[in-house]
């Protein structure tokens, strides 16, 4: 996969309308912004602690299980028009041979799922040559975590969907599913 780029989870800080995933590598870090929902179930799954009850991400993963899907990749594929897209590719074996959907996916969800189902996250290197590089940002707000001063300044003013701090991409997958 030489036109993406592996990035993981390096902050999870919350916004005013939610919570900014931060994810990255050694040379860049980035931000989406998600809803209190899907901040809260990144949050546990970061932790690996036990939900009593399962979550939306749970329950999409057991559901995979139960028709012997797999996940494959998730990646987040697209930045258009201030949105970042993302697909989830699915991978199922059967009898009759090997069948390979994408679904069109809010990155939020694909982050969850990725990490309810230990696969890596992706970037498309057509988004990570667009996005600015946030690691000197996330690194003050780090700084100031573990030093106690981190405050208001940790929510960013950012608005809710998955936002970047500065261009403020959504988060605008409908779902749509294609066989491939």
């Amino acid at each position: 996969m030489t036109d993406a780029i592996q990035v993981q989870i390096l902050g999870l800080m919350p916004a005013a309308n939610g919570m900014a995933v931060f994810l990255g590598n050694d040379t860049k870090t980035f931000s989406i912004h998600v809803d209190h929902g899907v901040g809260t179930s990144i949050a546990l799954l970061l932790k690996g602690e036990k939900r009593e009850r399962p979550l939306t991400h749970d329950l999409i993963h057991l559901i995979l299980q139960g028709f012997s899907i797999t996940v494959d990749r998730v990646i987040i594929n697209d930045l258009r028009n201030d949105t970042y897209f993302a697909r989830l590719t699915l991978r199922q074996v059967a009898p009759g041979g090997t069948s390979i959907t994408e679904i069109d996916a809010r990155p939020s969800d694909c982050v969850a799922v990725a990490l309810e189902t230990q696969k890596p996250i992706y970037v498309a290197k057509s988004v990570w040559d667009k996005v600015s590089d946030m690691t000197p940002f996330l690194q003050e707000l780090k700084k100031k975590f573990e030093s106690g001063e981190a405050g208001d300044e940790e929510n960013g003013g950012e608005e809710e969907g998955d936002e970047p701090k500065g261009g403020k991409p959504r988060d605008g997958g409908k779902g749509s599913g294609k066989k491939i």
